[in-house]
């Protein structure tokens, strides 16, 4: 099970305000880490952070996005309420009463305009109460462009986790873990944690191309299918690491399929199959990299994503770690 120096990594990975763009909090901290962990560390023009360690064998690439969705500030109304556009996907029939904070600090309330509404609301129906009294009191307070995420403590009983940004922060836990567990691999590994994923997969995208990798596996969430009422889906809480056959951003590549369940089977690591109907993740984009890569994906399934309270097992955090220092440990054919 996860130590308490685990899971405060995590915590302070979740606590961490990075919105899309704006992932300096969170690159911080895995930053420390990576070099903590003697890897050699930079970080490119769109923020991304990339660890590796030299191998004379195949290179392989690992990512998780270090950005979460948020809001960002179009002007305050003149009654002093802030107008605003999604940084990332948004459902907007679960924003209001939700509460956010920019990360100058200044917190408020999402509102709408509609006390109940059969659809989902516009955004242009939606505000931003931080208890201004007017516009001019708003504008001392937030200006236009500053962003904000959910305000979303982590909390943990020590076999699931909830808090806001497990999308993807976790996937970023996950991969520190596995680089710390990993004594030695003939491979050229890279490991990236990208940004700006939940605007377009463009982090993970710049970050291919200057790495070229053989062989590449994201690590990001996926829905669960175990909740009442919720969309048919395979992957449950707590069966482990869901490994990706598609969604709708990617066909896995068949031989890191079959790669990742061997590892899985030979390591005795708990893992199921994920085929994801609605969204996608870096693999898409890191697959049309250059003339192709060759690229699959670990999931974590997580209750309630894109929410304040997004929940998941300690189990399958532990799996996909677990997992991902295996295949490391693996020798691939270039």
């Amino acid at each position: 099970m996860m130590s308490k120096k685990s899971y405060e990594l995590l915590k302070r990975l979740t606590e961490a305000d990075a919105p899309s763009g704006r992932e300096g909090a969170a690159a911080e901290i895995v930053r420390a880490e990576a070099e903590r962990l003697g890897y050699e560390v930079t970080s490119d023009a769109l923020g991304s952070v990339i660890a590796h360690k030299p191998g004379s064998g195949a290179k392989l690439m690992f990512d998780a996005h270090l950005d979460e969705i948020g809001v960002i500030a179009s002007y305050a109304d003149d009654n002093g309420f802030i107008r605003f556009g999604a940084v990332g996907g948004l459902n907007t029939s679960e924003l209001p009463k939700k509460r956010v904070r920019f990360l100058n600090g200044v917190t408020g309330v999402i509102g709408s305009e509609e006390e109940s509404f059969k659809d989902k609301p516009k955004l242009s129906k939606l505000y931003i109460d931080i208890g201004a009294k007017d516009k001019a009191d708003a504008a001392d307070k937030v200006k236009t462009g500053d962003m904000a995420v959910f305000d979303g403590p982590f909390d943990s009983d020590g076999c699931r986790v909830v808090s806001k940004a497990l999308d993807d922060r976790a996937g970023c836990f996950i991969l520190l873990c596995a680089m710390e567990r990993i004594k030695s691999s003939e491979n050229d590994l890279w490991f990236v944690f990208s940004a700006q994923e939940e605007v377009g997969l463009r982090g993970a995208k710049t970050a291919a191309f200057s790495i070229m990798p053989d062989y590449a596996v994201a690590v990001d969430v996926t829905d669960t299918g175990d909740t009442p009422g919720c969309p048919p889906m395979a992957v449950k809480l707590g069966d482990g690491a869901a490994i990706k056959i598609m969604d709708r951003s990617v066909v896995c590549d068949t031989e890191v399929i079959e790669r990742l369940i061997g590892t899985a089977e030979k390591n005795g690591i708990k893992y199921q199959r994920e085929i994801m109907a609605d969204g996608g993740t870096d693999t898409g984009a890191i697959a049309l990299t250059g003339a192709g890569v060759k690229a699959g994906a670990v999931s974590l399934p997580v209750r309630y994503v894109h929410s304040p309270s997004e929940l998941a097992s300690v189990v399958d955090i532990e799996a996909c770690a677990e997992l991902i220092a295996a295949v490391c440990a693996e020798k691939w054919d270039r």
